[in-house]
């Protein structure tokens, strides 16, 4: 068997996998220890503080070990995963994975021996490819229905004098480091694995809490006892969810820019329903077709021309320097929800973009951000953002600055409702805007002129030709 030398392992280091990240946890391991990789593998998937990241290793080897288990935090530079480059041979069993025992370890069969400096196979990962004889199975455990024989039979030996041996249990590397995490011996679980391996449900079973004897019965003339407290939905009192990741980024983001950027909102109330109907037109238009076509693709086009009106709107406040800062360019952030958090990835050069590009960049955003895959970079440099509290049937709200950024505008939901449309009341699509702006850089005027801009190109969608 080839020998592993600490010459031929790697160390792969968690990187920096956006801009100015100080750590990321461990949310999957697609890599086992006695695993070969290849250059360019994904190895993991980490979640950094803006997204979920897939990470691939730079090596060709044997993964040798994994430094850290799923749902672990670890900060940028420290070793995550050892890899073999010689790739001769299997990961070296840690020494601490050998179960303590007062009796003495039974004497190696001769097929067994290991030459001395030669470190043994792993249990259930086989031999190397440049071993020249298989290792022989080591017996298995007994079964649990062979247990109480098992016992007797140890029980007897040490009646006639003899002190029984014990087998060492079979179990795979992780589940030796679990049992040793939790303090169990492994010599004391009942297997339940193929082969009588034993399983990480297996230990976990051995540190189960045992069962609660029943209470007994109070006395007749004991007062009564006092009633139970009602627990939750889950049966449960409370629950604890750890806030880390995008879900803590977000947080400190939010409670930075409210108590940074003094938050000035306005609104307005406008009739949609010639958007909607130019919306229905669009999905049937040649030049769209295969495209996603919704209310918000035509808000955001609104939104785009009242910043092409009002281009002050479009900047930022640089304290360091006592500077605003004007963009010649817009980044239209959107702000989606998803299981890890809300995140604001943005199209870059929105301005820059037809109908029919905006509505595919819109898109690819949305599913992207869905599947859990918007990258670092998509979340950095916006300029402007919508949310669309709309979709969960809220009329409107005010929404908190993305940090950075002088504007957000809230679109809420649409509905009929009855207006007044050329003098008579009647039954219109309509829907309230919210736009927040940073009062340091953003006057009352200017804010009152791009919500009232973005308005009436709902009301009137024409204005997209006359005033783009």
């Amino acid at each position: 068997m080839t020998t592993m030398t600490e010459a031929s392992v790697r160390e792969f280091k968690m990187p920096d996998v956006g801009e100015g990240l100080t750590e990321a946890e461990i949310l999957k391991w697609y890599v086992q220890p006695g695993d070969t990789v290849t250059d360019g593998q994904v190895v993991c998937e980490v979640e950094t503080a803006k997204a979920a990241v897939e990470l691939p290793i730079p090596y060709d080897g044997v993964v040798r070990e994994l430094h850290f288990p799923e749902g672990t935090t670890v900060d940028v530079g420290t070793s995550i995963i050892a890899v073999d480059v010689a790739g001769g041979a299997a990961p070296a069993e840690p020494a601490e994975a050998a179960p303590a025992a007062a009796a003495p370890a039974p004497a190696p069969e001769p097929e067994e021996e290991q030459p001395q400096g030669r470190q043994p196979v792993l249990v259930g990962y086989g031999v190397a490819a440049s071993s020249t004889k298989r290792r022989p199975r080591e017996r298995a455990s007994p079964a649990p229905a062979q247990a109480a024989s098992a016992i007797q039979g140890e029980l007897n030996g040490r009646s006639n004098g003899h002190s029984a041996v014990k087998e060492r249990p079979l179990a795979k590397p992780p589940v030796r480091k679990l049992a040793k995490d939790l303090g169990v011996d492994l010599a004391t679980v009942v297997p339940t694995g193929p082969d009588g391996i034993i399983t990480r449900e297996d230990v976990h079973a051995a540190v189960a809490p045992p069962k609660a004897p029943e209470p007994v019965a109070a006395p007749a003339a004991a007062p009564a006892a006092a009633p139970a407290p009602v627990v939750g939905f889950d049966g449960a009192r409370e629950t604890r969810i750890p806030v880390k990741g995008v879900r803590k980024a977000t947080a400190a983001a939010m409670v930075g820019s409210a108590f940074t950027a003094p938050h000035v909102t306005e609104f307005v109330t406008v009739d949609v329903t010639r958007t909607l109907k130019l919306v229905e037109e669009l999905k049937q238009d040649k030049d769209m077709q295969g495209l996603r076509v919704n209310p918000l693709l035509l808000i955001a086009k609104a939104l785009l021309v009242a910043i092409k009106r009002n281009p002050e709107i479009n900047a930022s406040w640089d304290e360091a320097n006592q500077e605003i800062v004007l963009k010649h360019y817009v980044n239209l952030g959107i702000a989606a929800a998803t299981p890890r958090g809300l995140i604001v990835p943005n199209i870059k050069d929105a301005h820059a973009k037809t109908l029919p590009q905006l509505a595919e960049s819109l898109a690819e955003l949305v599913s992207t951000a869905r599947e859990g895959k918007t990258s670092p970079a998509a979340m950095q440099g916006g300029t402007v953002t919508i949310t669309n509290v709309g979709v969960f049937g809220v009329d409107t709200g005010t929404p908190i600055l993305n940090p950075g950024e002088s504007a957000i505008l809230a679109v809420g939901a649409i509905k009929l409702q009855p207006w007044v449309h050329k003098g008579k009341v009647k039954p219109r699509q309509v829907t309230t805007l919210a736009l927040s702006f940073d009062h340091r850089l953003v006057d009352g005027e200017l804010g009152s002129k791009v919500l009232a801009d973005v308005a009436a190109v709902l009301e009137q969608p024409k204005r997209l030709i006359t005033w783009a």
